[in-house]
């Protein structure tokens, strides 16, 4: 599995911008992933931008103005912009829908992400990447969301706070009217929370009326705040969940979680609390940089009392 961050497709940009030629005149966007590097190239290379729907209607957007149309002797040299190929039918069908206009500009294409054996489909690409990939601007707009298992508070939702998290009233009114936060634009797999099973109603609720779609709901079985809290296996129980399932990357809000879960099930989960995808959480002893080594011992008493209960069985 590949991802890369926001910071890593501008990073990528920054360092082979030299690929692209000084006397373009106009960067075209296709719409909505190629929008984000089209802005990056048209910022850094200080050239208008336009999206390939505005371009085929005479228009391009400039510092300070918006939908204003140009003369097509002005801007002969066009490149157009996409974040990525893999099938490469989208690219495919911006160079069908720009064949008219061949006779009026130079028009060149462009990827920052392409797939092995598909290079020649544009004419300017940033970085080779196989399959399976994620990225970070459209991770929850991806058809692969039904391969995954996903948390809720602090990923679907806002976590709640001290105040909201009694166990009773107000943690109810929060459960029913929590702010959303990434919601999926397609259906998922199976949603994984610390939430407790008496409250299956009001979360189904709350996942009903912003139109989330899943597969299954599993939740902490246990009587109540206090028990959950003294359990303390919040990484345990959904790290359960994601092992004996065949989803291939959980999505969790907590950092801390998201290192337990990679290290229980030595599968990738990707962390909205950094936008990282943490694969191999062990073998770093986490954050060594920062000095926080205590959640790696808290892994190791993990480990040990799992083993200990497999001897007892």
């Amino acid at each position: 599995m590949y991802y890369r961050k926001v910071d890593d497709l501008n990073g990528i940009i920054l360092k082979r911008l030299s690929i692209i030629p000084r006397d373009i005149d106009l960067i075209v966007g296709i719409p909505r992933s190629g929008m984000l590097p089209a802005n990056l190239l048209a910022l850094y290379l200080n050239k208008p931008l336009s999206d390939i729907h505005s371009f085929v209607n005479g228009h391009i957007y400039k510092a300070g103005e918006r939908g204003q149309f140009f003369a097509p002797d002005k801007y002969r040299k066009v490149l157009v912009v996409d974040d990525s190929i893999a099938s490469g039918s989208a690219m495919m069908e911006a160079k069908k829908l720009l064949s008219a206009f061949e006779d009026k500009y130079d028009i060149r294409y462009c990827a920052v992400y392409v797939i092995p054996g598909k290079e020649k489909l544009v004419d300017f690409y940033f970085e080779v990447l196989p399959l399976p990939r994620y990225f970070q601007w459209n991770i929850f707009n991806h058809i692969f969301l039904e391969k995954a298992c996903l948390d809720i508070d602090g990923v679907l939702c806002m976590d709640p706070t001290p105040e909201q998290n009694d166990d009773g009233p107000r943690y109810r009114d929060f459960l029913l009217n929590a702010q959303p936060l990434y919601v999926p634009g397609c259906p998922v797999g199976t949603l994984v929370t610390s939430r407790l099973e008496k409250y299956r109603q009001e979360t189904e609720l709350w996942l009903k009326k912003h139109n989330i779609r899943y597969k299954e709901l599993k939740m902490l079985d246990l009587p109540n705040m206090e028990a959950r809290q003294k359990a303390n296996n919040h990484a345990e129980f959904k790290a359960e969940v994601f092992k004996a399932s065949q989803y291939v990357f959980f999505i969790e809000s907590s950092l801390s979680q998201a290192r337990e879960i990679n290290i229980l099930t030595k599968k990738p989960v990707y962390c909205t609390e950094n936008f990282e995808m943490v694969y191999e959480a062990e073998s770093a002893f986490y954050n060594i940089k920062s000095g926080k080594t205590w959640p790696f011992l808290r892994i190791f008493a993990l480990k040990l009392r799992n083993l200990l209960r497999k001897r007892r069985k």
